[in-house]
């Protein structure tokens, strides 16, 4: 059953609130939700929190023939799930327009992008590597599902790590946990994706739409439009994709660019501060490299 569609005082009130700089959850503009990692049992399981929404991610790896065309590659496959429980607006076996959205968006990000070197995931040239498999679970939605999820993968895949192998003439010796120390991926940047709405504004207000970062499910429902920014710490933009017919100027687009770069270096110093303090808690305080 779809929600029913937001009502006009409800637009007029939160459009009011947003030219005098406010939001619903007492934000600031440009302002984002503080994420919140769990870490699982397992090594690559990460549950990822953005205000209410909560999104589950893990990697599992398994030994696989290589693609002709690409034999000193492995593969890595993503698949995205969003449960009906997460909003009424998602159906069991009818993927909405998010949905398709999200998933399209997860595998630029996360697969095309090159985060993860895939030749390091080569074992025997032409006959055996390792094919990833990045599992999403969105459990609830609101709001700005696709930061959420994109965060959570890219956590996931540095947390994981993968058997240890060795290679004797044409066989392959895959070593336990308990044998050899797992070894984590090689991966070349983290991007990091950050979403904007845009909301045209009143003619008696200002001539420039009102921007506003990570925004909840209201506001991204009563938006005219919105950009997804993929980066990393480095300033890379990986993915830049635009949503909604709100007419943007280069001026719009270069500043929600440079709030983004900042943004990056922000979540990369928490993503590395969480991943340090669970391996010094699964270690007894003995950090892993």
């Amino acid at each position: 059953m779809r929600p029913p569609s937001p009502s006009i005082p409800e637009r007029e009130f939160l459009l009011k609130a947003l030219e005098q700089s406010l939001r619903l959850d007492g934000r600031a503009p440009l302002q984002s939700r503080t994420p919140t990692l769990t870490f699982g049992p397992e090594l690559g399981w990460v549950e990822c929190a953005l205000g209410k929404t909560r999104v589950l991610a893990y990697v599992s790896a398994k030994i696989v023939k290589p693609t002709p065309e690409r034999p000193f590659e492995g593969t890595i496959t993503i698949h995205s799930e969003i449960s009906p429980m997460a909003s009424r607006e998602y159906e069991v076996g009818r993927p909405s327009d998010e949905e398709v959205t999200i998933t399209r968006m997860l595998d630029k990000v996360l697969r095309r992008s090159d985060a993860v070197d895939k030749e390091s995931l080569c074992i025997l040239a032409g006959e055996r590597v390792w094919a990833l498999r990045l599992t999403i679970h969105c459990l609830a939605d609101a709001g700005n599902m696709l930061d959420c999820a994109c965060l959570a993968g890219v956590v996931a895949l540095k947390h994981f790590r993968r058997p240890e192998v060795e290679v004797i003439g044409d066989e392959v010796i895959v070593h336990a946990p308990t044998e050899r120390a797992p070894v984590p991926l090689s991966i070349h940047h983290s991007p990091f994706c950050f979403t904007f709405a845009f909301f045209a504004p009143s003619p008696s207000s200002q001539s420039v739409p009102i921007t506003i970062l990570d925004p909840v499910h209201l506001e991204q429902r009563l938006s005219n439009g919105s950009i997804s920014i993929a980066l990393n710490a480095q300033r890379e933009i990986c993915v830049l994709q635009k949503l909604g017919g709100v007419p943007l100027g280069a001026e719009e687009v270069v500043g929600v660019v440079q709030v983004a770069v900042g943004k990056a270096k922000e979540m990369e110093r928490l993503v590395e501060s969480a991943l340090k303090e669970d391996w010094e808690g699964r270690k007894g305080g003995v950090e892993v490299r």
